[in-house]
């Protein structure tokens, strides 16, 4: 993930900032608990298409 759109990205729920899960390729909104995929290099920043963070996830 290129570092310099990671500080651009935001989510597109809250608007807050996004991190950078390398382990499951994700995009982490720790506001709202979801996790967006990164396919083929390209984030999937959909509110439908993301994934809900589980409770141990959040408090990490």
């Amino acid at each position: 993930m290129d570092h310099r759109l990671l500080e651009i990205i935001a989510c597109p729920v809250c608007n807050g900032k996004l991190t950078f899960n390398k382990e499951h390729q994700e995009l982490i909104c720790k506001i709202d608990g979801l996790a967006f995929a990164i396919r083929d290099g390209i984030p999937v920043l959909l509110e439908s298409e993301a994934r809900k963070l589980t409770l141990d996830e959040k408090t990490v």
